[in-house]
């Protein structure tokens, strides 16, 4: 008896999750065809991000071939005056852990993109911006309120909006014993908010602007099934384990999809 209490206190002390292998990606060619590049090739487009945006900005370096890397110029930069003619230009902007230091970030840069003004502009939260103790209707409201005078001050620009990035539950023998004692489960308070800022964003601006679902496309696995848990009778999305190098950023695989996805969506807007 006393054996099988140490075997479950191991258990609920280990901070770790299912699914942290960095899974390299399978052989298929690139969704990204030549056709999509040459859309791409002439238009001006800004993205502002952290750490999971430089998995994503790693992961179109990844799937570019070099003749398409020769027509669609990527520059990671913070200086705005480096930014010369068609290219997707990307830097950080904001402080993580600070999701309101990102939407003032956004909006002095574009203040300081005037003079290249781009066709294209977009930022994206962290995960760790929305975890358990956020006020998602607060922050959802300041974000909106922003991008509302954005786009009134920019009537030129096609402001992209993205959904807060995932991470993974934890799963299996761990997960199913904090269930039955009542501890709570690794992942599970994060993901929540994030799914309900997601929510918001979504019932805000689905159909009326451009969305880039990144939430749904790392929830969503290669057969199509999403990553999903169930809490007090809600279900709610995850990262899918084999997306995640540490659970949180995107591995090759995950990278890979999510640039190649999001080259895509950009190819559509006019």
């Amino acid at each position: 008896m006393k054996l099988f209490i140490t075997f479950i206190l191991s258990l609920l002390l280990t901070n770790s999750f299912a699914g942290d292998a960095n899974t390299m990606p399978n052989s298929s060619n690139s969704l990204v065809t030549d056709p999509i590049i040459e859309k791409l090739a002439d238009k001006k487009i800004y993205f502002g991000h952290q750490s999971v945006g430089n998995n994503i900005m790693q992961g179109i370096e990844e799937i570019l071939t070099d003749t398409q890397k020769k027509k669609f110029h990527i520059l990671d930069s913070l200086d705005a005056s480096h930014y010369q003619g068609a290219m997707f230009a990307h830097s950080r902007i904001g402080y993580n852990m600070d999701p309101e230091s990102k939407i003032i970030s956004f909006n002095n840069y574009m203040g300081n993109l005037e003079q290249w003004q781009p066709d294209i502009a977009m930022f994206k939260f962290c995960y760790i911006d929305v975890r358990a103790d956020a006020d998602v209707n607060k922050l959802f409201q300041e974000y909106k309120n922003r991008m509302q005078v954005l786009k009134e001050k920019y009537p030129n620009v096609q402001f992209v909006h993205f959904t807060v990035p995932l991470t993974i539950v934890q799963t299996g023998i761990r997960a199913d014993i904090k269930k039955i004692i009542g501890k709570e489960i690794g992942g599970y308070a994060d993901n929540i908010k994030r799914n309900e800022y997601n929510a918001l964003l979504r019932q805000t601006y689905a159909g009326k602007e451009p969305i880039f679902d990144l939430a749904e496309i790392e929830s969503t696995r290669e057969d199509g099934s999403r990553v999903s848990f169930t809490e007090n009778n809600k279900q709610y999305y995850a990262l899918a384990p084999e997306y995640g190098r540490d659970g949180r950023h995107l591995n090759a695989l995950g990278r890979k999809i999510v640039a190649e996805k999001l080259l895509t969506f950009l190819a559509t807007l006019k």
